[in-house]
């Protein structure tokens, strides 16, 4: 706690002007007349002077207070972390992570280092470091702050936090000002800054201004000031709500094409998190009894990156492509190299592989830490994937092997030999990478092997290691626990005895594992039996069977079509995966069905997805309703037509039929015109709900396709590309995929009451 020491001072403006001086190591209070018997309120606003930015306000914020009998209460802190290196993007954590870190922060030892969960398990903060760590993804730490006072400038969009040593000194501060009961307090700080506590409501700070001429006497000519509130119940901020801790699905989403995947160019990871966000609200919203029953509990999101691994060092393709580039136009072919090209690369024999194995590497890696991390987890598992991540997925899917067996020898076969070897140390593994000359630093820190995977790229840094001998030191590491973990499944899945057998066998497929990190050779192209032209290349294994398969935006049709394939066998499925749902957005120029190519001779319209809101969109509505009045109209006007000219046809004109037998006519034409346009159109609901659409989803529909905003019906064309990133903030998506993972649990789903 500051020290806090109250002396007399007579250099201060006026009688009732306080001047603080905070110093680095106590804090002191210099004030003038020490009198406070005379009305508290009534002396303040009456010698308020050019120092407050507003007198009528600070008049306003004095009324009906009663400073006298001020009781003080301590602050209630609240958690914040920096999103970027920006200090200005500051984002309060949940009340429930808030509420974690301080109880931790309470118990923490001088001597410990604490480590609290946070934001579902997907980020790790370290108090002492006050520092947030990603735990599923690479990511620069972010900088974790306890705060409790805050400030914003006039252009500044909302309100920020002071660090922690400052805002325990304005703090204490504020404290004597309570106790005492005496306002107009100003606090000078070491770094130029001025704060003036004109009473509870009324705080500002002034920012100092360099080589100010002499006639500048007041803080209020220092340039703007900043308003400063206490507590952050006092400023406008949204605090996320806290996710549930049960998890009861996974899902794994791919990428396509790129290192972007909107129009704001964000990382698959940033669209994943607005994804998880949507689904979550959307479980609030629909599933709210089944949440207040305890039966429902959150879906975990997880972002799959291999775009940095193919374009990483590793592969050289980079490079390779940048010498035969021409200059010319250079961000539109830095823009192809980086993004258009991916798709060439699926299809070259070489770099399908290193796609195939950095998905199915990352997919796994991830699932055996989600397990680490969540004991508990009995759920499912689900795939999604996006433009080419989704043809990815389908053709991982197409191969993978169903019995235990098989997948058991792929498992050893694909890892068993991956291991250091047993009787390896840490001078050995350094002298593998050619770090030998760095062993005698580690050895100075009593590391070994085990010690070194528990160190951070951070910890690295401090004992000398340079750049880019951390980076193998840590993918050392990585690769150590992946194994580690793959082998702790693979012991659960397989008998002792088949783990011995196998690891004879394991060395001819080393390679496999390590296409994420080296480049593979060539293989040729081959038509599998199931006809789809895929390369012939090594499939590997996922360690689970998907639960359901989501495809957004998905191009799987046209290069099924391009392969070779015309049709897809009724019968055919994945071997262990039973749900495939093709969504996609009507406009998506990069989108192709499904359905033709299993029920060619069907005239199947997709299925169209729900509104989030429980209904269509209006202009859909009305877009129907008009073309239904053009064709009730059209077949009002052929009928009476009709009507007319055949009764002007019949001689005598006495037999012409009666009012009444007229309009009988009329109906029984216009039912009958009615029957030949909307009949069929029921008849074809009928016999779509009916119809059985292959094996590959289980019978059910495929084809989902969103409905369109209504901006962007007036110009499908303008919207195009727009349409192909739509999913990642598409709620009506998000809605279809809980709907099909909670269906099984007998989960019902809501109507949204807004």
């Amino acid at each position: 706690m500051t020290q806090l020491v109250v002396v007399a001072s007579s250099m201060v403006p006026g009688p009732e002007q306080q001047v603080l001086q905070v110093e680095d190591s106590n804090l002191s209070v210099n004030q003038g007349d020490p009198s406070t018997g005379k009305d508290k309120k009534k002396t303040a606003a009456a010698t308020l002077d050019e120092t407050s930015p507003s007198s009528a306000e600070s008049f306003e914020m004095l009324d009906g207070l009663d400073l006298s009998e001020s009781i003080y209460e301590p602050v209630q802190p609240h958690w914040f972390y920096c999103r970027r290196t920006n200090e200005k993007d500051w984002l309060p954590f949940s009340h429930e992570d808030s509420l974690k870190l301080e109880d931790a922060l309470k118990n923490l030892k001088k001597e410990d280092e604490s480590v609290v969960a946070v934001e579902g398990g997907r980020y790790d903060v370290r108090l002492t470091e006050r520092l947030r760590y990603a735990v599923y993804w690479d990511q620069a730490p972010s900088e974790v702050r306890r705060c409790s006072w805050f400030f914003k400038g006039n252009e500044d969009p909302r309100y920020m936090p002071y660090p922690e040593s400052f805002s325990e000194r304005l703090e204490d501060a504020y404290m004597i000002a309570v106790t005492l009961g005496e306002w107009k307090r100003k606090l000078e700080f070491p770094t130029g800054e001025t704060v003036i506590l004109h009473n509870p409501k009324l705080i500002m700070q002034y920012q100092p201004i360099m080589l100010q001429d002499d006639w500048v006497s007041s803080p209020s000519e220092q340039g703007r000031p900043r308003t400063v509130k206490r507590g952050i119940e006092n400023i406008a901020v949204d605090i996320p709500e806290g996710e549930p801790q049960t998890v009861d699905h996974l899902v794994f989403m791919v990428h396509g094409i790129g290192p972007a995947c909107d129009l704001r160019f964000r990382s698959i990871i940033q669209c994943v998190n607005d994804f998880r966000s949507a689904a979550l609200s959307l479980l609030s919203s629909h599933c709210r009894s089944a949440r207040e029953e305890g039966r429902v509990g959150r879906v975990e999101f997880l972002p799959v990156d291999w775009h940095s691994a193919l374009h990483g060092d590793a592969t050289g393709v980079d490079e390779s492509i940048q010498r035969i580039t021409l200059p010319s136009i250079s961000r539109l072919r830095h823009f192809t190299n980086d993004t258009l090209l991916d798709l060439f690369f699926y299809n070259s024999p070489t770099y399908c592989q290193t796609i195939l194995d950095t998905v199915v590497t990352e997919v796994n890696r991830l699932h055996s830490l989600f397990r680490c991390r969540h004991p508990d987890f009995k759920g499912q598992v689900s795939l999604v994937g996006h433009s080419l991540g989704s043809l990815i997925l389908f053709d991982l899917l197409t191969n993978q092997k169903t019995s235990s067996e098989d997948l058991g020898n792929e498992m050893v076969n694909s890892f068993g030999d991956l291991s250091t070897p047993k009787k390896e140390n840490l001078e050995d593994a350094l002298s593998r990478l050619g770090l030998q000359k760095y062993i005698p630093i580690l050895q100075k820190e009593e590391m070994d092997l085990d010690s070194l995977s528990l160190c951070t790229e951070t910890e690295l840094e401090k004992v000398g290691i340079p750049l880019g001998p951390r980076k193998k030191i840590l993918d050392l590491v990585s690769r150590r626990q992946i194994l580690k973990d793959h082998k702790a499944r693979m012991a659960a899945m397989l008998p002792p005895e088949d783990l011995a057998d196998h690891n004879d066998a394991s060395v001819a497929h080393r390679q496999s594992f390590l296409r994420t990190y080296s480049t593979t050779s060539a293989v040729d192209y081959k038509y599998f039996d199931v006809g789809i032209g895929q390369v012939s290349i090594h499939y590997p294994q996922l360690s689970f069977h998907p639960h359901s398969f989501f495809a957004f935006g998905s191009p799987i049709g046209m290069f099924l079509t391009v392969r070779g394939l015309k049709r897809i066998d009724p019968d055919y499925n994945f071997p262990t995966c039973k749900a495939f749902f093709n969504i996609y957005h009507p406009f998506d120029p990069v989108a192709y069905r499904i359905e033709p190519m299993i029920v060619p001779e069907a005239d199947l319209e997709p299925m169209l997805i729900p509104h989030h809101k429980g209904r269509k969109r209006m202009h859909l509505e009305l877009r129907e309703s008009l073309t239904r009045m053009g064709v009730d109209l059209r077949n009002n006007v052929l009928g009476s037509l009709r009507t007319a000219w055949q009764s002007f046809a019949r001689i005598p004109v006495a037999a012409l039929p009666s009012g009444e037998e007229a309009v009988c006519a009329g109906v029984a034409m216009e039912t009958s015109e009615t029957r030949e346009t909307e009949g069929t159109e029921e008849s074809d609901v009928t016999e779509e709900k009916d119809l059985m659409i292959g094996m590959l989803n289980g019978g059910r529909r495929i084809d989902y396709v969103l409905q369109e905003a209504p901006i962007e019906s007036f110009n499908e064309y303008l919207f195009a590309i727009q349409s192909h990133l739509c999913y990642w903030e598409s709620e009506d998506t998000a809605l279809l995929l809980l709907k099909e993972i909670y269906e099984k649990h007998g989960i019902a789903f809501e109507q949204s009451p807004s």
